[in-house]
């Protein structure tokens, strides 16, 4: 771990160049090849059978969590949070991870550019609240509290300016995909900054299953090759729902680290 002045200055570098990589590379359309995904088996009437119902571990993620943090009462939310606001950005968080249950259903029930958007919209809420989180815990509580609804609205536009791209016949995923590529690489940032919670080191399994998931969903066809059982897509999902699950066991193990960092934190 290093100091925190060091590890803000190399945020603000690795922000930079991917900002520069980012425009620098030309417009990156949809592959329409991108929905014709490898188990497109059907099963009680449901098309895409696997691909949909892997969502489920989603919905019960999200529900857990947010149960979790809405029983908590005022002496519970104390033990996990150091200020009670930072509750917001997980009942977001897990609102988003239920929110992707439906999407991402809906998507594989019939895939095409239009449901896509529906499957992303959700995924945004999850990453940049997570960002947000990170920023409050991590470097600064007012300015994560200030910075979660400009977040949010970046995730959304990125999504909108993807579709509004490839409605105009040039589609273009750059600005989606910096999103998605600045969340994972901040999750590994975040470590960086001394931790004000136990478990924090959590960070870099949650980031790992997200990483599995990434390549799962880009061998879906050879995966699903080794015996037509299950596809890469399938075990994307559940991997990506294991990243939430982290999530949810990082807050409840957790508790704040007593002395300094707690006291600045209460000055934030």
């Amino acid at each position: 771990m290093i100091s925190r002045r060091a590890a803000l200055r190399v945020l603000f570098v690795i922000s930079i160049v991917i900002l520069v990589v980012d425009l620098l590379l030309g417009p990156i359309p949809q592959p329409q090849s991108y929905h014709m995904f490898a188990d497109q088996r059907s099963f009680l009437g449901i098309p895409n059978f696997n691909d949909v119902v892997s969502n489920v571990p989603f919905a019960i993620v999200g529900v857990w969590g947010l149960v979790f943090l809405l029983r908590l009462n005022p002496g519970q939310i104390s033990q996990h949070f150091i200020d009670r606001r930072e509750r917001w950005f997980y009942l977001i968080i897990f609102f988003g991870v239920l929110l992707t249950a439906f999407g991402s259903s809906y998507y594989h029930l019939k895939p095409d550019n239009a449901r896509l958007v529906w499957d992303r919209l959700p995924m945004t809420i999850v990453f940049m609240s997570l960002v947000a989180a990170l920023i409050a815990e991590r470097i600064n509580l007012r300015l994560g509290l200030w910075l979660l609804s400009v977040l949010l609205l970046i995730g959304a536009g990125s999504v909108w300016q993807w579709h509004m791209s490839e409605l105009r016949g040039a589609g273009d995923l750059r600005f989606y995909a910096t999103v998605q590529t600045y969340s994972i690489l901040f999750l590994f940032m975040a470590l960086l900054f001394p931790p004000r919670y136990t478990f924090g080191s959590d960070l870099a399994v949650v980031a790992a299953f997200y990483i599995l998931a990434k390549v799962m969903e880009t061998f879906d066809k050879q995966i699903f090759s080794w015996g037509n059982i299950v596809s890469g897509h399938t075990l994307k999902h559940l991997a990506a729902a294991l990243a939430g699950y982290w999530i949810l066991r990082m807050i409840q193990r957790r508790r704040p680290i007593a002395g300094k960092l707690q006291g600045e934190h209460n000055r934030d």
